[in-house]
């Protein structure tokens, strides 16, 4: 049995072929797996438990039949799907994880991160997620229609496409610096994140000690999963060609 994280699926009615792709992934691993940890953007776009699509239902019930037959499946909020709430665990037996957050798997701590946060130069984004994480502020919003979530919904995702299409390319990634604050912070050599799209194993020294990033794919690009197992042993797994990954393990 092996552990397993993806993150970054954006799935939607728009992109059948990416729920397809879960679809398949679960089917595959299930019974191959004890734990699965999806790292944020899960989904394209959540505005409510109460608004789900027919996608949406589809992936819930595969979620549900999954963890009916055991496999534990951690979920932690993106930059996308934030919103998801109470009811979307009732409904799939998916447990919480907050970010940041730190396991211990196979005697290692490792810590789990979206990844969203690292991306401190990025500052007119960092502004928007404080501001919308405001609990306050998300419950005006879903005290509204479907309708007009909607509405809102895809005018933050059309603003959000334009902000991402000027930006530099060094503002959309991590800042080094804060990656390893980070992780001294939490005390550990392992970090596990997505939201940059842009897969990778990094080696690095942190307090002298050899330390590792690994940064999960995006599946509209690539699909795929880092698995672990208890002998230690560790790989990405893609349905497709493989990642080209930089950095070593």
């Amino acid at each position: 049995m092996a552990t397993a994280f993806i993150s970054d699926l954006h799935l939607s009615s728009n992109h059948p072929e990416m729920i397809a792709l879960f679809l398949n992934f679960l089917e595959t691993y299930t019974t191959q797996l004890e734990t699965l940890y999806i790292l944020g953007d899960f989904f394209d776009v959540w505005i409510g438990d109460d608004a789900t699509t027919d996608a949406d239902d589809t992936v819930i019930q595969a979620l549900k039949r999954a963890t009916d037959k055991g496999l534990k499946i951690y979920f932690m909020h993106g930059n996308r799907d934030f919103l998801v709430g109470k009811n979307f665990f009732k409904m799939t037996g998916c447990i919480f994880l907050k970010d940041p957050c730190v396991i211990e798997l196979y005697g290692k701590r490792i810590l789990l991160m979206h990844g969203d946060t690292l991306c401190t130069q990025d500052i007119a984004y960092l502004k928007f997620r404080k501001k919308t994480r405001n609990w306050f502020v998300k419950k005006l919003f879903l005290l509204k229609s479907r309708n007009a979530r909607n509405k809102i919904a895809t005018g933050y995702r059309k603003a959000s496409q334009m902000h991402t299409q000027t930006k530099a390319e060094n503002i959309m990634d991590v800042t080094p610096e804060e990656v390893l604050r980070v992780m001294e912070k939490h005390h550990v050599q392992t970090l596990i994140h997505g939201h940059t799209h842009r897969p990778g194993i990094h080696a690095f020294l942190l307090n002298q000690q050899p330390a590792t990033r690994i940064v999960l794919p995006a599946w509209h690009e690539q699909d795929g999963a880092f698995f672990c197992k208890p002998d230690g042993s560790q790989t990405f797994v893609t349905s497709g060609k493989p990642l080209t990954l930089s950095g070593n393990l």
